[in-house]
């Protein structure tokens, strides 16, 4: 245990010293240095093994159990996930992430709707895309979804590389076409050198795809003051905190049936019956990628890690705070579901009653899962010469 520690520190401090160059630029104007290497180093929370793969470290692989004691336990392991990506591919798609060169105008780059000064989202109930258009749905956070088994609200797609399209080619998104994105990065020199050192046979689709995957499985947040708790520090959560979990994992609550410890999301869907916004059309969810009228309305559960920082709450930004996306399930079940479109409602979802104290003590709890220590460096300097977000 001590070691996995260490080596979390060490690659901290490595990943820091190999992204200095670009760290210490004074201006966004001046020219992407030519003989610019990618990283050589993992980013913090990986090992750099024989063969050039940075493969996740986190003292949650030495449990064995997925329930741990109890759905609300806390010695439960991990799932499966995303890694085995080159310490240059990760490098890679940290500067294609950056970079408005992806959308069709240059105007929009993927973090714009998924800041990471918002971790990973951007604030709005409906993300705004090409030509200042509103999406269907609000941008879900990008920490941990190395370890999620379908991606969008919707459950659409299957792996990162399938998911990156939807946004680059639709047309309320970055508004690109494959043939566009292709075009615009070969006619940058230094984009041709960097996918030379990631990949032997440079830009193509499938490269730019693999890349921007490669940077979002590296985003683990799994080091929050929840997790020292969890790991053996009972003294990391106060008394209100622990009060808080354990009315998260209780019978009543049963918050933990679907947000499930230590990704806090159970990787499934949900059908809930949240209010449909005014002037919205019904949003069927996961009905339409399942082709299966009991997912009506459903969508994926979302991980709570970092969930104070993520409002507002829900895939259409219903909830302006915590507290009230919290105080949602403690009203009843069905009590916001449209009354001329039955659905076939979650069966964890039920009537807690639960005191305003309690609801409190919930919403203190969630705060603990805050952790956005392994925070990538927004580049001051981008191969397009276009100037990266503020």
């Amino acid at each position: 245990m001590r070691s996995l520690c260490l080596h979390t520190f060490l690659s901290l401090a490595l990943f820091s010293v190999s992204l200095s160059s670009i760290g210490t630029q004074s201006s966004a104007e001046q020219a992407f240095p030519l003989n610019y290497e990618l990283s050589k180093q993992c980013p913090p929370g990986f090992s750099l093994e024989n063969d050039n793969e940075c493969r996740l470290r986190s003292l949650y692989q030495l449990y064995s159990s997925t329930q741990g004691q109890g759905v609300g336990g806390t010695k439960t392991s991990l799932p499966q996930y995303r890694d085995g990506f080159s310490p240059q591919q990760i490098d890679l798609g940290r500067f294609l992430f950056f970079d408005s060169i992806l959308s069709g105008d240059q105007t929009i780059s993927c973090a714009t709707c998924h800041d990471p000064r918002k971790s990973f989202t951007d604030g709005l109930a409906r993300s705004i895309g090409a030509d200042g258009q509103h999406g269907v749905r609000s941008a879900p956070t990008l920490w941990n979804s190395a370890f999620l088994t379908h991606l969008n609200w919707d459950a659409s797609a299957n792996s990162f590389e399938q998911q990156v399209q939807t946004p680059l080619f639709s047309r309320l998104e970055m508004n690109n076409t494959p043939e566009n994105l292709i075009t615009s990065l070969k006619n940058i020199p230094i984009y041709r050198v960097l996918f030379k050192q990631a990949f032997a046979d440079g830009i193509t689709l499938k490269n730019i795809y693999s890349s921007l995957a490669a940077f979002q499985a590296s985003l683990i947040s799994l080091n929050s003051r929840y997790d020292e708790y969890a790991h053996g520090n009972h003294s990391a959560l106060n008394a209100e905190e622990i009060a808080g979990f354990n009315i998260f994992r209780s019978f009543v609550a049963r918050c933990s049936e679907c947000h499930t410890p230590p990704l806090f999301t159970n990787n499934q869907i949900a059908v809930i019956g949240v209010p449909q916004p005014e002037n919205r059309p019904f949003d069927v969810g996961a009905e339409l990628t399942f082709a299966s009228r009991k997912l009506r309305g459903g969508f994926k559960v979302p991980t709570l890690r970092n969930i104070s920082n993520t409002a507002p709450y829900m895939h259409q930004g219903n909830f302006s705070s915590l507290r009230d996306a919290t105080e949602f399930y403690n009203k009843g079940r069905g009590h916001a579901a449209p009354k001329n479109n039955p659905l076939y409602l979650h069966w964890h979802i039920n009537e807690p009653d639960l005191t305003s104290n309690e609801i409190d003590l919930l919403v203190t709890f969630m705060k603990t899962l805050e952790d956005e220590k392994f925070m990538p460096m927004i580049p001051k300097l981008l191969p397009s010469g276009l100037v990266p977000p503020n």
